[in-house]
């Protein structure tokens, strides 16, 4: 397994409830922003995870499962 999808499992339950921003998502998790970019875009780029499509008030993109 790629070092990139490490946390997917946890990211993926967390995303089950409902669309997440990267912010969010780092929150829950406890690991710093820069980390969860990569984790988030490489299951984003192999379909795991979509965009929500609209950046919230911050600018950050929800996403979620598929």
């Amino acid at each position: 397994m790629s070092d990139e999808f490490v946390m997917g499992d946890e990211i993926a339950a967390f995303v089950a409830e409902g669309a997440k921003t990267i912010p969010e998502i780092a929150q829950h998790l406890g690991h710093p922003k820069h980390e969860v970019v990569i984790w988030v875009m490489a299951m984003w780029k192999y379909g795991i995870l979509k965009s929500t499509g609209e950046p919230d008030a911050d600018g950050y993109y929800g996403y979620e499962q598929p």
